[in-house]
């Protein structure tokens, strides 16, 4: 009688398990890093923040123009105009109340007549964005949030709103706001101490350092801009926004 001998189970036993492992793997891991792939590739979505808007998230990564298109006439004109003056993080620490926030302050600039805005300013209309640099494209995007009319300083003081309703621009002066970027509007991989650092963080390049985009609409930028243009259907041909860029490298896009 054919006998098999110990060490040929043991060979034979090593296959058999071997086999069973080979099975296993083909039938669970790929299935799985087929949907690890899968999640990976999803796009991200747009979602509503907390206090209002909507984080863009859908933007993360893309890298566009930090200028958007203009949505009719005098978009790019220099009155009135948006300018921005500073922004930054701030952690007011375990000690102060607060949260750590990333602040931007822009200044609203007429012309040579004044400027009236309703208030709340551009409530629900504004939107922010901060590219990063050499291509890294969205760092944070959130559309529909609400300026704050401020009296000037590091941390302006928020201004009440006048008896009149609505704040008042005039020739050579200028209306001091302050826009804050909502932690739920930073794309993954980034946080609210990182979103504005430069890279490399130590560099005198401006090239080297993120792009602020801030927009804000209000239907009496549309009209100061159509002055005394007669007829809804022509003033409508002009823009309501008015768009700010911290820094534009190809002028000529301007």
């Amino acid at each position: 009688m054919f006998r098999v001998s110990p060490r040929s189970w043991l060979v034979l036993a090593v296959l058999v398990v071997g086999l069973l492992v080979l099975t296993y793997c083909a039938t669970t891991s790929e299935p799985r890093a087929s949907a690890d792939r899968q999640a990976a590739a999803e796009p991200l979505r747009d979602g509503p923040l907390p206090a209002g808007g909507t984080a863009r998230l859908s933007k993360c990564g893309v890298d566009d123009w930090p200028r958007p298109e203009p949505q009719g006439k005098g978009e790019e004109g220099k009155a009135p105009s948006l300018v921005l003056t500073s922004w930054g993080f701030h952690d007011p620490g375990p000690k102060t109340p607060g949260e750590p926030r990333v602040t931007v302050r822009a200044a609203i600039r007429t012309g040579e007549r004044p400027l009236l805005l309703e208030a709340p300013l551009a409530k629900g209309r504004v939107t922010l964005d901060i590219y990063g640099p050499h291509g890294e494209g969205v760092r944070a995007s959130a559309r529909g949030l609400t300026a704050t009319v401020v009296d000037g300083g590091y941390t302006g003081k928020p201004v009440e709103v006048p008896a009149s309703g609505g704040f008042r621009v005039d020739p050579g002066k200028e209306l001091l706001l302050e826009v804050e970027l909502p932690v739920g509007a930073v794309c993954p991989g980034h946080s609210l101490v990182d979103v504005i650092k430069c890279s490399p963080e130590h560099t005198n390049d401006a090239a080297d350092c993120p792009v602020l985009t801030l927009t804000l609409a209000d239907p009496a930028v549309r009209a100061y801009r159509a002055g005394t243009t007669t007829g809804d259907g022509a003033a409508r041909s002009f823009s309501d926004r008015l768009v700010a860029v911290s820094m534009e490298l190809e002028a000529s896009r301007v």
